[in-house]
């Protein structure tokens, strides 16, 4: 079985002289040690640095009804009447991040897509441990199936993100289907090297030694500031590891991920179990590339940006 083109074997030697620049992940003695809080603190605190790009002018802000309070969303409309929506829902451990990590992309969406994309603040462990961030995120997919048409003119949605972000993404769109009887209205599934298996795969445990953005120890610190005192085997409820799901009924959908991420053993298992049941599922795998290898320059990003761009432009015009 062929994984990748011979245009994405061409750029491995660049991608292998990449990773000598990634980041250590490894989190020093002291916070792994030390109070979570100040560990999560400084995780933030990192993250902020990350970002240098400066929010898009596109966005606007809104809020919407939750839970628990308001939910800040962060909207970019296109010019004209869009062509579809898109939910998107921010990476981060699902203890930091913000959807102005994703401003360019999602500004790309709108801009050379037509689409109308609504990103969502959910609430972040551990202050809001599961279920607090699904609930956002389907409150925010209920209120496009409810005002998806009057709001924006057009009903139908992507939902999409990346690392936790495809987690949610994947958790959302079942809800969709199962909760609020709207299957009908998911148009595709954008699911970039998401966490599908909170009882864990072969590779959260270990990626070979390899370089990566993400490691064992810290996969596991985030996911038990998500799900706090839930043992491993309630851990393979469909609504926390979507892997064990029924999937059938689901929309189009773009798995992505790279062969050196701690999670490629979820989207490969992923992928697997969604072209079982039926789905109509693309399988992107770009080898010698981490967790987070859309960030770094060079080949293999453009090669997934062409990708996705591709699928984007066949979903929309099937």
């Amino acid at each position: 079985m062929k994984l990748w083109t011979d245009e994405i074997e061409a750029q491995r030697e660049e991608a292998r002289a990449l990773l000598q620049h990634l980041p250590d992940p490894q989190v020093p003695e002291e916070l792994r040690r030390g109070d979570p809080a100040e560990r999560v603190a400084a995780m933030r605190e990192g993250i902020k640095a990350l970002i240098t790009s400066e929010p898009s002018a596109l966005a606007e802000e809104r809020r919407i009804p939750g839970p628990a309070g308001e939910i800040p969303l962060r909207v970019f409309a296109p010019e004209g009447r869009p062509r579809a929506l898109f939910l998107h829902i921010h990476g981060g451990g699902w203890i930091v991040g913000d959807p102005e990590m994703n401003d360019l992309q999602n500004e790309d969406f709108a801009r050379r897509f037509g689409l109308a994309v609504v990103s969502v603040d959910y609430r972040l462990a551990p202050e809001h441990p599961y279920p607090a961030g699904p609930d956002d995120c389907e409150t925010v997919a209920s209120w496009l199936v409810e005002k998806g048409a009057a709001e924006f003119g057009t009903e139908r949605f992507f939902i999409g993100g990346e690392s936790a972000g495809g987690h949610l993404a994947l958790v959302t769109a079942l809800r969709v289907r199962d909760r609020l009887g709207a299957a009908e209205r998911l148009l595709g599934l954008n699911l970039v090297f998401g966490v599908y298996d909170l009882s864990g795969t072969p590779s959260q445990r270990g990626n070979g030694g390899h370089p990566d953005m993400l490691d064992a120890e810290s996969l596991r610190f985030m996911i038990d500031s998500f799900t706090p005192g839930v043992d491993q085997a309630a851990r393979r409820h469909p609504d926390v590891s979507p892997l064990y799901a029924d999937l059938a009924g689901l929309p189009p959908s773009l798995v992505s991920v790279g062969t050196l991420d701690h999670l490629l053993d979820d989207s490969l298992f992923l992928a697997t179990r969604l072209a079982a049941a039926g789905v109509d599922t693309e399988l992107a795998v770009y080898p010698d590339s981490p967790h987070g290898f859309m960030a770094l320059p060079g080949g293999m990003a453009q090669a997934h940006a062409r990708r996705l761009d591709a699928w984007l432009e066949r979903v929309l015009g099937a």
